[in-house]
């Protein structure tokens, strides 16, 4: 069973269906238990950090979620879900994340960079993810491919080798990371179509 969090943020139906699409048992849960119970894990979300971040430590799933990791158990974090795994984010003040992937979350400044002046923030729409290395969740995609982002902050992992796919808005950035059995996107897979279903399929056959 994939368990898909739900913590009060996120578009959690359209991620269920998109793995409904291949025949998995996708299932939205609440519960540390149901954390536990799961095969597989998926942190999906959308909003701000600070908000995401408290409604996980008030609804007691923290813990489980970094014993699910633990575990060696697949694990998909998709936008806030992936920013989540962080130190820290600077999103509108400092707020402390999972600490599973060291590293921050800051946002997108043109302040330095007067090329990049004309990017509206949020970046918004569809972009390329180009990558040197094979993730189980590309298998079947080509460098290259194009996928849906809403997002105004990005990750800067400490490590450079949890890189796993870069895209460019401004400034390059982690698209994509990869340690071990932790797989996390800033893109919507759920919401770019081929390539993105791809990846949906990818982790369900895991």
């Amino acid at each position: 069973m994939i368990g898909i969090i739900d913590y009060g943020m996120g578009n959690l139906r359209s991620v269920q269906k998109a793995f409904e699409r291949f025949g998995a048992d996708a299932r939205i849960i609440t519960t540390a238990q149901e954390i536990c119970q799961a095969d597989k894990v998926v942190l999906p979300g959308v909003g701000a950090f600070a908000d995401a971040i408290a409604h996980l430590r008030e609804r007691g799933l923290v813990d489980p979620i970094l014993r699910t990791i633990d575990s060696g158990k697949p694990f998909l974090g998709i936008c806030l879900g992936l920013q989540m795994l962080f130190d820290v984010s600077y999103e509108d003040g400092q707020y402390k994340g999972l600490g599973v992937i060291p590293g921050q979350v800051v946002r997108f400044d043109w302040t330095n960079n007067p090329q990049a002046a004309h990017l509206k923030i949020p970046h918004m729409g569809w972009n390329q993810i180009f990558w040197d290395r094979p993730c189980p969740l590309l298998a079947g995609l080509s460098s290259g491919e194009w996928f849906y982002f809403v997002h105004s902050y990005y990750v800067v992992p400490d490590d450079p080798s949890v890189l796993c796919g870069r895209c460019e808005y401004g400034t390059k950035f982690a698209a994509m990371i990869w340690k071990d059995n932790i797989m996390a996107v800033q893109f919507h897979p759920e919401k770019s179509q081929r390539a993105g279903l791809k990846i949906i399929e990818n982790f369900a056959a895991m």
